[in-house]
Order: structure tokens, then C-alpha cells, then sequence
């Protein structure tokens, strides 16, 4: 019994939810959970939480991350340290879905690794490449 008041495996309690966030990896920082709750990116079955919002096994969580991607997964687990990535998949079921193919765009106007920065005549060049607002495109 002494593991669970120490902050070890708590299955049968609650767990604040950017403390879980945190333990199994969603978020880097255990501060970065509880930023993503106070800005509205956190759901515990449907509503907004606050990050001492306490979360029990059977919960679906949603967590949106940067580039608009979300996670939604459903907690199996309730613990409250961080653990390894393969035990920490052990604590959720991930229903999110599958992330948006990367686009196939050829990157515009790199520059050689060392060459110092681009003139003004270079930086002219890429914005017609480019075709930024004031410049028409490259024929």
C-alpha cells in the first residue's frame, strides 16, 4: 500500500489528468499538460478540464497537439509517474486517428550549407520562387 501513496501505480484511484497526460507520454512536461488543460486542449469524456481534474480507467481523453493533430485515447491505467514508452502504451488504448500523409513539396530555395547569407538579389530570386504577396511567380 505504500507504493500507492508514494505516487506509484494508483489502478483502483483517480490521477490528475495532466499528471497522466505527462506519464504516459503525451505531453513532455508535467507543466505542459497543465498548460494544455488551462488552454482549452484537454477533454475528459466530452468536457473541459482543469488539470487537477481527476482521471480513472474507462475515461476517454482528448488531447490536442500541435499542427491540429488530436489524440483521443481511452485510459486503462491510472498511474502518476512517468514510465518507459512500452509500458506506457500498456495504459491506454489509442483511438486517434491516423496522422495526415506529409506533403510531397520540394523545398524552395536552400541554400548550400556555409555560404553565408543570401544577397538581396538571392532573397528577390526565392521571393519570385516563392511567389510571395508583391511578386509575381516564376514563369
Amino acid at each position: 500500500m505504500a507504493s500507492e501513496t508514494s505516487g506509484g501505480d494508483a489502478t483502483a484511484g483517480t490521477v490528475r489528468v495532466d499528471s497522466w497526460i505527462w506519464s504516459v507520454r503525451l505531453v513532455k512536461s508535467r507543466s505542459m499538460g497543465a498548460a494544455a488543460c488551462k488552454g482549452g486542449h484537454v477533454r475528459v469524456n466530452g468536457e473541459r478540464v482543469k488539470p487537477a481534474y481527476g482521471v480513472k480507467p474507462g475515461d476517454e481523453v482528448r488531447l490536442r497537439q500541435a499542427g491540429g493533430r488530436e489524440r483521443i485515447v481511452i485510459v486503462k491505467r491510472a498511474i502518476r509517474k512517468r514510465v518507459g514508452a512500452p509500458v506506457a502504451v500498456e495504459c491506454y488504448v489509442d483511438n486517434s486517428p491516423p496522422p495526415p500523409p506529409r506533403e510531397a513539396v520540394a523545398p524552395a530555395g536552400i541554400r548550400d550549407r556555409g555560404t553565408g547569407r543570401p544577397t538581396k538579389r538571392d532573397r528577390r530570386e526565392l521571393e519570385r520562387l516563392r511567389g510571395t504577396p508583391g511578386h509575381p511567380p516564376a514563369p
